[in-house]
């Protein structure tokens, strides 16, 4: 008798999970590579993350996504490559040679989705992030893997500002929030890593003209799609990267990970996504 073989699975992970996007990118690109495959969300709470990843195979896995509020502990639960280490966080695992791993895709979403929509964006010597969280850490570190020479770094709570500038060294600069409009005439980038200009939440307050006619804007924020930010970078003509591109783009490398081709990130998967965003 031939054995049978069960399609590849992967999840999500995460505490509550119900409004990701990830499954909708997912199968679409295990359609569009004719994979027999899926991806399914496992709301787990954090008293059971543990038990749950460290049976991940025998529930019939091969890999997963990990989001708030466990990405620490997969961190601490598996072999983390350099770029977890780094940002201090896991969020996607897989298994290699019987080990669990992990990695930190938000670096390559974001760097990947710099490069498709602003192509020439690291000539750019300085750049000014906003924001000192989780997803700044990945960013900070992709900025400097890519060559930028000085990272201007502002939060509103100045000491974790500083904290990550002493993680990642002197082309990091912390600088108070108050001092944005010093720094924006020599950004060539500008990011928003932090929650302001999220549907709900407060407004991001910066002078936009102020940045260099040919600086670049980008936003991690996703809803709305157009924040106030890219709204007024792109009234004056500014290339921008916005929040959307990079989920769709940290997804890639997931995927390769657990079902073994690399795939696509088309104008086709942002609509649909795009459309399901916008939906009522």
């Amino acid at each position: 008798m031939t054995a049978v073989t069960r399609p590849r699975a992967a999840c999500l992970i995460g505490w509550p999970a119900a409004h990701s996007r990830s499954p909708l990118i997912h199968h679409y690109w295990l359609r569009k590579l004719g994979i027999a495959g899926g991806y399914v969300i496992e709301a787990v709470p954090p008293e059971e993350f543990q038990d749950f990843v460290l049976r991940l195979s025998f529930r019939g896995f091969v890999g997963a996504n990990v989001t708030l509020p466990h990405k620490e502990r997969a961190l601490e639960l598996s072999t983390p490559d350099v770029r977890a280490r780094a940002v201090g966080a896991a969020n996607t695992l897989w298994f290699a040679d019987g080990e669990l791993r992990s990695t930190n895709t938000d670096i390559e979403g974001f760097i990947n989705n710099l490069d498709a929509c602003a192509n020439g964006w690291d000539s750019a010597e300085e750049a000014l992030v906003l924001g000192a969280g989780g997803s700044s850490r990945a960013v900070v570190f992709g900025l400097i893997e890519r060559g930028i020479k000085r990272v201007h770094l502002a939060n509103r709570t100045a000491a974790r500002a500083l904290a990550l500038a002493d993680q990642f060294g002197a082309r990091v600069q912390p600088i108070a929030w108050e001092a944005i409009a010093d720094v924006m005439p020599r950004a060539g980038l500008l990011v928003n890593t932090t929650s302001l200009g999220m549907r709900g939440q407060d407004a991001l307050e910066v002078e936009v003209g102020l940045l260099p006619p040919d600086a670049v804007a980008a936003d991690l924020v996703y809803v709305p799609l157009e924040t106030p930010l890219l709204a007024a970078a792109r009234a004056r003509r500014l290339k921008t990267a916005d929040g959307l591109g990079m989920l769709l783009h940290q997804a890639v490398r997931g995927f390769e990970l657990w079902f073994g081709q690399r795939p696509q990130v088309t104008s086709e998967l942002r609509a649909l996504v795009e459309a399901d965003l916008t939906k009522v």
